[in-house]
């Protein structure tokens, strides 16, 4: 949410910045990434704050 209102509240060269993300599709990328920590034995833990940036990036958008 917090990530969410700050991105809402955003405006780059004129445009206005929407974040189209929702709870549900994170909440599905933490049990995916548990799952492949668990199976790697932490290896994988490393990655997850990289992947948690790229779904950020993935869903920020401009507005129309």
């Amino acid at each position: 949410m917090l990530y969410g209102w700050k991105i809402n509240h955003t405006v780059i060269e004129g445009k206005r910045m929407a974040f189209v993300g929702s709870a549900w599709g994170l909440f599905g990328n933490w049990i995916k990434w548990l799952i492949l920590t668990i199976i790697t034995l932490g290896i994988y833990g490393f990655w997850v704050n990289i992947k948690i940036m790229d779904w950020k990036a993935k869903n920020t958008r401009f507005r129309n």
